[in-house]
């Protein structure tokens, strides 16, 4: 009979021995670029995980395919991933809201919810992803009337801001994000990527004020529109993704959205808040051009 002590040290062993085939686990957490539901998978923008990888593009198989019906692109996601040998695995997917909760944004999503209370059309006009965006007309800061339907071909990235916006992570941060991808793919900007930004504010950006605004990114015209037209048609093209403002007291109490619109005028994201990086949003615009048209 084996006295105590050895017991004691093959338990030791047991416990701390790893087993042939055990997994590798880390909790993740992502934006997702693609879902291939035919081959079982998913591609995500990572954040970094410390002590196991940067902040990248990942492909995941689930052994689930049910875990893959409510994915879209552009949705925040946290999930496990599962390590077996070279194979990598997304486990417990669920979808948490990129909202951000910030005290202005959280305002607008309450009255938001409050229009759509008192209206229930509202939210059927929300143009759902996969789905023809209507087409739409704005002046740009150059003067140049701008139809969305004369952009079909290239792949546009879309935003919303106002220049006296006060708070560096709304307008600002969305977009200095458009400034990055610009930046990113100057290569293709204007041949393959156009960049918009829709005015909330026309009473006040427009002319030398809209010029100004498009003037602090340093904005080639060809390639990023600043927009604005006739208050009602502005906010009739932002409630097609379903972005809301109010005035008061001058400023604007708003909800946060960045759109990506294919090649063929089709919606593929619309990311509400700020809950997301230059980088990823970057990826997802690669995503898209890189898709056969």
């Amino acid at each position: 009979m084996m006295n105590r002590p050895v017991l004691l040290v093959l338990a030791i062993l047991l416990v701390t021995t790893p087993v042939w085939g055990a997994s590798e686990q880390h909790a993740a957490s992502g934006i997702v670029l693609q879902v291939v539901p035919a081959h079982r998978s998913l591609v995500v923008s990572c954040e970094a995980i410390p002590g196991y990888m940067d902040a990248m593009e990942m492909s995941y198989t689930v052994r689930d395919p049910k875990a893959l019906v409510a994915l879209k692109p552009g949705a925040k996601v946290q999930f496990i991933i599962v390590k077996r040998g070279k194979l990598l695995y997304a486990d417990s997917i669920h979808a948490v809201t990129a909202a951000s909760f910030e005290s202005e944004p959280m305002e607008a999503g309450g009255l938001t919810a409050l229009h759509n209370a008192m209206n229930p059309s509202a939210a059927a006009k929300v143009v759902a992803v996969g789905k023809q965006v209507p087409d739409f007309a704005l002046i740009d800061q150059a003067g140049k009337e701008i139809h969305l339907s004369r952009l079909q071909g290239k792949v546009i990235a879309l935003t919303f801001g106002y220049s006296r916006c006060p708070n560096p992570d709304y307008c600002l941060r969305l977009s200095n994000n458009l400034a990055r991808v610009e930046k990113r793919f100057h290569d293709r900007a204007g041949r393959d990527l156009i960049l918009l930004t829709i005015a909330i504010d026309p009473q006040h950006d427009q002319g030398p004020a809209l010029t100004a605004y498009a003037g602090v990114w340093k904005a080639d015209p060809a390639v990023w529109h600043f927009l604005t037209g006739p208050l009602p048609e502005v906010k009739q093209v932002a409630a097609m993704f379903g972005m809301n403002f109010w005035s008061e007291e001058g400023l604007l109490t708003h909800s946060l959205h960045t759109v990506i619109i294919d090649r063929k005028g089709q919606l593929v994201a619309n990311i509400e808040g700020n809950q997301f990086t230059a980088m990823q949003l970057g990826d997802l615009v690669q995503t898209v051009m890189n898709r056969p048209y």
